[in-house]
């Protein structure tokens, strides 16, 4: 099937994707890891609480992120098929998008975000500060539509080191800011979203400036574009939507927890940040799949799309199999200089410990996924990824904490559980080969 010639040459081309995105990962991880100790330095109600609004400020920008799917699968094929006025179209389209959806979110976020956190069954003490830290990230999500959509754009059309570039300046910046925000300032915890807010602006700034040089000439907006853009996005949307419900409800199944509420939610907050260094090469290798995939079938390339795909799940699982080794052999170190709290170290390492297991899992499935992602079958991805969580990981979850009184580490267990099943649907749709004979029939939009 494989010749050792093509290996290298699928290998070669995965690296040159892979490398950039996965340093512009390593970025979105030391912003987060950054946030999640600052926030434990005031203490870890403002720890516990980070958490939370995190996972909600995901909910916001979920349309941002489908949009991007759907950008990454169209503008990926018009750039290697040559076809420079569509790709232009495309491109200004996506951006007025991204800017509308961006300014409605946000205005949502903003005015909805007392009543969200009224809502959720979450101990009281911690939701004034849930919605004023929330209150902020909504405000800036204009500049974090823009900044996504842009980056998809660039790595579409193999200017991933641009991409690069733009978000190790974000990096700087928010990294820079929190610590002068927090500790150097009147503004104390709401420091850490105001910096996130900052650097965004800045980073979606500098991204319309390269697309501006990557299309010169006149910009039309095309619905048909848009249209193609909502076909493709809008089932990684509903995804998201329920990849973040299901985060809320772990969140809320904890808080039905009899002891240590507080204590096991700062440890998940934190947990889940070190656990998103193990996603850096996962997520990484996800949307440089999409890109290489993309960019065979507009070469119409078919079975090349289809070996370099398996060829980039192989190295994104080498890569993140060894990274998972790294964390498990430092677990405690690291847990401990995240949190000063005994309780909060211990029920962090015990998650720490038992995640670790479906890392490599993860990583084969979530990979594949973005091969699918690049051929436009989203629907195909979000049916499985749905499955696992929904019809395994949360009824497992509730049934062990609420049903039968279990502790925190039958929810690690459950969402390894789901993490297994999701592998294995995942594997079972791309290799049976039917999304590449759709994917071909994929025409992009000539109409302006």
């Amino acid at each position: 099937m494989f010749a050792n010639k093509e290996i290298k040459s699928f290998a070669s081309e995965s690296w040159a994707q892979c490398w950039p995105m996965t340093l512009i990962m390593f970025f979105d991880f030391l912003i987060g890891i950054t946030d999640i100790y600052v926030a434990g330095t005031i203490g870890k109600e403002i720890q516990a609480t980070y958490g939370l609004v995190i996972q909600l400020y995901f909910v916001f920008i979920i349309i941002g992120n489908a949009l991007t799917v759907g950008t990454v699968a169209v503008t990926s094929q018009l750039f290697s098929s040559g076809r420079r006025e569509e790709l232009a179209q495309a491109v200004h389209s996506t951006v007025v998008s991204a800017v509308f959806a961006g300014l409605i979110f946000g205005l949502a976020g903003v005015f909805l975000t007392p009543a969200l956190i009224g809502i959720l069954n979450i101990p009281e003490e911690l939701k004034p500060t849930a919605i004023r830290l929330a209150r902020l990230y909504a405000a800036g999500l204009p500049f974090t539509y823009i900044l996504i959509n842009s980056n998809g754009i660039l790595r579409a059309c193999k200017q991933v080191k641009t991409s690069l570039g733009t978000m190790a300046l974000v990096c700087l910046l928010n990294l820079g800011l929190i610590f002068f925000f927090v500790f150097h300032t009147s503004l104390a915890y709401r420091g850490i979203a105001l910096a996130t807010v900052a650097a965004t602006c800045a980073g979606s700034l500098v991204n319309l400036w390269h697309l501006k040089a990557l299309t010169p000439g006149r910009k039309r907006f095309s619905l048909s574009v848009v249209g193609k853009l909502i076909s493709i996005g809008w089932p990684s949307g509903l995804l998201q939507i329920l990849w973040q419900l299901s985060s809320m409800a772990i969140y809320l199944i904890l808080s039905a927890l009899p002891e240590h509420r507080v204590e096991i939610l700062a440890a998940l907050a934190s947990g889940l940040r070190v656990e998103s260094a193990i996603f850096l090469p996962a997520f990484a290798f996800n949307m440089a799949n999409a890109v290489i995939v993309g960019n065979l079938i507009g070469s119409v390339r078919r079975g090349d799309a289809y070996k370099g795909g398996m060829v980039t799940a192989v190295m994104g699982v080498c890569a993140v199999s060894i990274l998972t080794l790294a964390v498990i052999l430092n677990a405690r170190w690291i847990m401990s200089f995240l949190s000063d709290n005994p309780l909060v170290v211990a029920e962090s390492v015990k998650y720490i410990y038992v995640s670790m297991l479906s890392e490599p899992f993860m990583a084969w499935g979530i990979i594949l996924g973005g091969g699918l992602n690049g051929a436009g079958d989203t629907r195909g991805v979000m049916v499985i990824v749905a499955l696992s969580i929904w019809l395994v990981r949360i009824p497992l979850c509730y049934i062990f904490v609420v049903g039968l009184g279990f502790g925190a580490l039958s929810v690690w267990w459950s969402m390894n559980i789901s993490q297994l099943v999701m592998a294995l649907l995942m594997t079972r749709r791309y290799m049976a080969g039917k999304w590449l004979e759709r994917a071909l029939t994929m025409e992009p939009s000539r109409s302006p």
